[in-house]
């Protein structure tokens, strides 16, 4: 069994020394990008609140992604996943956010395969990376993408030293 705070640990606790925060919008992991931040002890000291974004309505809603915010974009892009991060953290005024784009399978989309994921992180060091893992299974590919969103935000926080 995957284990929630491990993954979010190291992160969790560079965000709680600094006394910054992070929000965080995600498609196809589903809440478990934010189940992980929230499972570590004293995640209200950094933890400004997350959504699922896993249709085009959550997304206007919920985060007020309108056509223009995404014009010219490609899905799946890590130009376009930025913009969901920004979007993110000027909502919630975070220092951080954590935004994820993906298709966890079993079957891909006309714009990416099963197993293809896009990262992105809003912050004092912005970065986005994809993944592609090369499974359709859809409950290992999500584990698989908070895994990747964890450490590329631990990363980020680490350059932002």
């Amino acid at each position: 069994m995957t284990k929630l705070i491990p993954m979010a640990e190291a992160a969790a606790n560079k965000l709680r020394a600094r006394g910054e925060t992070v929000v965080v919008a995600e498609t196809s992991t589903g809440g478990l990008i934010s189940s992980a931040l929230l499972a570590v002890p004293g995640a209200s000291a950094y933890y400004k609140g997350g959504s699922v974004l896993y249709t085009y309505e959550s997304r206007k809603r919920l985060l007020g992604i309108t056509r223009e915010d995404v014009e010219g974009l490609a899905p799946m892009s890590e130009a376009m996943v930025m913009a969901f991060a920004r979007k993110a953290q000027a909502q919630f005024d975070a220092t951080w956010a954590i935004a994820e784009l993906g298709i966890a399978g079993p079957t891909g989309v006309v714009y990416g395969e099963a197993g293809s994921s896009v990262i992105g992180i809003a912050g004092p060091a912005p970065t986005s990376a994809l993944l592609q893992t090369g499974s359709a299974e859809r409950e290992t590919n999500m584990w698989l993408f908070t895994e990747h969103a964890l450490q590329l935000l631990d990363r980020a926080l680490a350059q932002a030293t």
